[in-house]
């Protein structure tokens, strides 16, 4: 993969080092993903659920882009620490509002890398009986996998690399870039502390 420089964007753009997906290569492959979602769940009206607030660029794009009756929840999360994250402890912080009993669920995701949260936010939805439960994630890190997570309909293959932009974030900084790049190991070094 070649290196992108990354377009003016502001004072974020100082901080990134390179593009590894440019807005029109990401809006291609949401698109992409719409058509393979809507072939599947024709005729389902099935739920889309996601996690705030990460997934909101990617859930929004990929909403607009679905030719198929569906509807949208949000799951919020937090970690208790940084140790009870490490193991995919989380406590809910806003539940679904929607009751999902017998409904087709697609649990859409910006970024999976261990799969520990995401393993447990879906056996948390599992128990409540949906019809079906499948993955949609948009960047996936496999590098990084601790637990066996089936991906339903996937995005893009990423390094493990620190990626902002599109939804993803350092600290809160970074959601609205409308590219994914990487962040200089300088600005993550300067801003954690080390």
């Amino acid at each position: 993969m070649s290196r992108i420089q990354p377009p003016d964007f502001g004072e974020l753009s100082p901080d990134i080092s390179d593009v590894l997906f440019t807005a029109e290569q990401i809006q291609a492959r949401v698109n992409a993903l719409a058509a393979e979602i809507s072939a599947e769940y024709r005729d389902k009206n099935p739920v889309l659920v996601g996690v705030l607030k990460g997934v909101l660029f990617f859930m929004a794009d990929l909403l607009k882009a679905l030719p198929i009756a569906a509807e949208v929840d949000f799951l919020s999360v937090a970690n208790y620490s940084t140790d009870s994250r490490s193991q995919g402890l989380v406590r809910l912080v806003k539940d679904l509002e929607t009751p999902i009993e017998g409904r087709h669920i697609l649990f859409v995701e910006d970024v999976i890398d261990t799969g520990l949260t995401l393993n447990y936010l879906l056996r948390t939805l599992r128990a409540r009986q949906p019809a079906s439960l499948e993955v949609c994630v948009l960047f996936n890190k496999p590098d990084k996998r601790l637990i066996d997570i089936p991906l339903r309909f996937k995005g893009f293959d990423i390094p493990d690399r620190f990626v902002v932009g599109y939804g993803l974030d350092f600290r809160e900084k970074y959601r609205n870039l409308p590219y994914v790049g990487s962040l200089k190991p300088s600005v993550i070094s300067l801003k954690s502390g080390k």
